[in-house]
């Protein structure tokens, strides 16, 4: 299951992992942030071990998504050794999502 995590844990759990992570910036209100939620939490079960899978809810930390310039959601971005690798935006499917990990 994809976790939700705030502006405090994203140093931690993002920028310092030692594994690649995408982190899906939605809003609750967001009707395709809702239709990829259950396709995150299948790919967040997917790949356990070998990346993670959080989200950031914008409204909640709206720091990190005006750092990150994210002006639409849902927005994919993928971190690794704290940068950002690759970023997708607007809703996609699973093979998508799993690509942007490869």
């Amino acid at each position: 299951m994809a976790k939700v995590i705030s502006s405090s844990e994203f140093q931690s759990e993002v920028l310092e992992s030692n594994v690649p992570v995408l982190v899906d910036f939605f809003a609750t209100w967001c009707g395709p942030c809702k239709m990829v939620a259950p396709i995150l939490d299948e790919v967040a079960e997917e790949v356990d071990g070998k990346a993670k899978v959080y989200k950031v809810d914008v409204d909640q930390s709206p720091d990190l998504a005006q750092r990150y310039s994210v002006m639409s959601v849902p927005t994919m971005i993928v971190f690794e050794n704290g940068q950002i690798k690759k970023t997708s935006m607007g809703a996609q499917p699973k093979q998508g999502l799993l690509a942007l990990l490869d």
